[in-house]
């Protein structure tokens, strides 16, 4: 290190723990004295691989800070912070830029204090492979953030400059959550010994609590170690669960503001948005979010429904989360009615399990009670289901003698008259999305789960667990602690008030539904051709622009399955990272592609 540097450290070290002094990054208004910023780099902008944080207190002229954030790459969102007088910046270039609706929020590391107790299902540790990028820009797309460049992230984290730590499910060494950290010191020789915290991200389906204060928590102490000063981060004005966080750890309102582009992934944050737009689920909203990117109108008209009008070039469609008036009536009665969907695919060649369809009045129905007993002596356990509905109602799973089938079928009618006895396909569950009759995506559900801390009871696990997935989902998903539930960790050797010991995963629903719990992983890059061919016949012989095709598996790398049903609206935001939402917007507004830039 240079003499400038070290003299610099020793200044930054002095300013630790004083009051009265305020940090240059505080006073936007003025320009502090030449002496006092002698040895800080000029005009530093870092490319964080999602876009550059431009430090605006080392321009000196504004105008090119506006350059700067000219120079912003497609797809990407640059972020000024410390700018002197933002409101001279932006009026410098109103069409352009624009003040983010965010709060920094600064921790005097001088005050900050460690835990009593560590949280124990959380590890804290920084990245060490490159592949573990791969887990880092998953999280960012849970969490609705712009993904990251791997090689840039890569390359950064081999300086001390950046610091990428990621967090560990203890139980499962799963990663589970994401921070990074800037040295301003080391960026640009920050006379206020700062450092500053970005992309703080939790998996929303399986992070244990206490996942984002853990990685807050490391990477504050990582800078008290190296002697910093203070800890900077920007978070939206809504987010009320982190701002709630950062001020539990000490955090407090601090005077810079952010600056940004004008860009698409920034629209929501400047431009008017449309009434109700914040009361559509998540299958809508991905919908609304990717239509106002491209400059498609958007009018919800049934916000609980996820109903809205889309308007483009005087041409409106009416979509309802991925359904839209491109799917006929047939083939969305089709999809409806169960027995019709394997009769369908059946004639077509498409491999479905043997089944029995029982008459309206099920129980009455002694002939197809009879045949159903048939399959079981011939196939072992069946699956009982509505021959129409939706969400998992109805279905039970693992059927094996007649007494079990009455009660089964008696479920079954309860949600629909009409009955399907299916033969029981052991495998993974595995939806298959496609559109314009090409597969975009694939994810194997799993049914909900809890993994056992050693001290809760599986009710309280459950709970949590369900709380978890109602807040990921937008209230879409939860466990129901019912008679299925109950009887399904009974099946496991437990009951509800049971300790789970600590580790154990423990299933607590049969069905991989979402909707009751359940959780999903990507698998599209995994698929075999057999299975990407037989989705997109399925899709041809329903003549569906839009489904999901329901699969069981004992491999997605191979050619065995059976398709079990599909679904005319599957539910597009479950499969993010992959561009679901895109691949509806092309089918819709095929001419808006040349815009998504």
């Amino acid at each position: 290190m240079s003499s400038a540097g070290i003299r610099r450290r020793g200044r930054v070290a002095g300013l630790r723990g004083r009051t009265d002094a305020p940090a240059i990054s505080s006073r936007t208004w003025q320009r502090p004295p030449s002496h006092f910023t002698r040895d800080m780099a000029t005009d530093v902008a870092l490319d964080m691989g999602w876009g550059r944080l431009v430090f605006g207190h080392t321009f000196t002229d504004q105008r090119d800070v506006v350059d700067a954030l000219r120079a912003e790459e497609t797809g990407e969102r640059d972020i000024a912070m410390y700018v002197r007088e933002p409101q001279v910046l932006v009026g410098l270039a109103p069409h352009e830029l624009f003040m983010d609706p965010s709060i920094t929020f600064r921790l005097d590391l001088a005050r900050y204090r460690p835990p009593r107790d560590r949280n124990p299902d959380v590890f804290v540790r920084m990245v060490r492979e490159r592949s573990e990028l791969e887990d880092v820009n998953r999280l960012y797309a849970a969490n609705g953030m712009v993904a990251s460049d791997p090689d840039v992230m890569w390359a950064n984290h081999r300086t001390r400059t950046f610091t990428y730590l990621v967090a560990e499910d203890t139980r499962t060494r799963e990663v589970v959550g994401t921070v990074t950290g800037v040295d301003h010191v080391l960026a640009f020789g920050d006379p206020d010994g700062g450092a500053s915290l970005w992309c703080l991200a939790a998996d929303p389906q399986a992070a244990p609590r206490g996942t984002g204060e853990a990685l807050v928590r490391v990477l504050a102490e990582r800078y008290v170690a190296r002697g910093r000063a203070i800890l900077d981060l920007s978070v939206l004005h809504d987010n009320d669960g982190a701002i709630a966080l950062y001020r539990r750890l000490g955090f407090r309102p601090a005077a810079p503001v952010v600056v940004k582009r004008k860009n698409p992934i920034n629209r929501p944050l400047f431009a008017p948005q449309p009434e109700q737009l914040g009361e559509l689920n998540p299958y809508a909203r991905i919908v609304a979010d990717e239509a106002l990117r491209r400059g498609v109108r958007v009018e919800v008209t049934d916000a609980p429904s996820g109903e809205m009008r889309l308007t483009y070039a005087g041409r409106s469609l009416l979509t309802r989360e991925s359904l839209s008036e491109l799917t006929s009536a047939v083939a969305m009665s089709r999809c409806d009615d169960k027995r019709v969907t394997r009769r369908l695919l059946a004639a077509t060649g498409v491999r479905v399990p043997r089944a029995v369809e029982l008459a309206p009045d099920p129980l009455a129905d002694t002939g197809g009670l009879a045949a159903a007993e048939r399959l079981i002596a011939e196939t072992g356990p069946v699956v009982v289901k509505p021959a129409r509905g939706e969400q998992g109602k109805g279905i039970t799973v693992g059927v094996a003698d007649g007494q079990a089938l009455r009660r089964a079928v008696a479920e079954a009618s309860a949600n629909c008259p009409d009955v399907l006895v299916e033969e029981f396909v052991a495998g993974q569950d595995l939806r298959i999305v496609v559109i314009d009759h090409e597969v975009v995506a694939a994810a194997v559900r799993r049914p909900a789960a809890v993994i056992g801390t050693g001290t809760d009871d599986i009710r309280t696990l459950v709970a949590r667990q369900s709380r978890r997935r109602h807040a990921a989902t937008g209230g879409e998903s939860t466990i129901p602690l019912d008679a299925t539930t109950e009887a399904v960790v009974r099946d496991a050797g437990y009951s509800l008030d049971d300790v789970l010991p600590r580790g154990e995963r423990l299933e607590v629903r049969r069905t991989a539904n979402l909707h009751t719990g359940g959780t999903i992983d990507d698998v599209t890059d995994d698929l075999h051709p057999d299975l990407v061919d037989a989705a997109v016949a399925a899709s041809r012989a329903i003549g569906i622009p839009v489904t999901g095709l329901d699969l069981l598996v004992p491999d997605v790398s191979g050619p065995e399955h059976v398709v079990i049903e599909a679904n005319e609206r599957p539910g597009l935001a479950n499969h993010q990272p992959r561009p679901t939402a895109q691949r509806f917007l092309d089918l819709l507004f095929p001419e808006t592609r040349r815009v998504q830039g």
